[in-house]
């Protein structure tokens, strides 16, 4: 049996597994982060200096910083600390900056 699931790596608990709590709420983050996706700034490059908890960014091809090696993922905030998805076929998100729809397709971002 896979450990999480196939499209948001959702962890899922182990029947014999101690601390189900942690594995749980490492869960709601990963929803929190994914779900009704929208973000600061698409083709991020630069960490921000003070994050807001919850902020969100889609990432350029070579980011810096915290986001090194992180290049075409989402970097999310949350807990004090960056965590990273990458973003799959279909995917919508709404970019706050130009007030744009997108939508992941094999080319790329595309405005909706």
């Amino acid at each position: 049996m896979a450990e999480q699931t196939a499209h948001l790596a959702l962890p899922y608990l182990a029947p014999s597994q101690a601390q189900k709590h942690v594995t749980y709420n490492e869960a709601l983050r990963r929803l929190d982060g994914l779900v009704q996706l929208a973000v600061e700034a698409v083709d991020a490059v630069t960490p921000p200096g003070a994050p807001v908890e919850g902020e969100r960014h889609l990432l350029g091809l070579s980011p810096t910083g915290d986001w090194a090696g992180q290049g075409g993922d989402l970097a999310v905030y949350a807990d004090g600390a960056w965590w990273f998805a990458t973003p799959e076929i279909g995917w919508i998100v709404f970019d706050k900056a130009s007030e744009t729809l997108l939508v992941l397709k094999a080319a790329g971002w595309t405005s909706v």
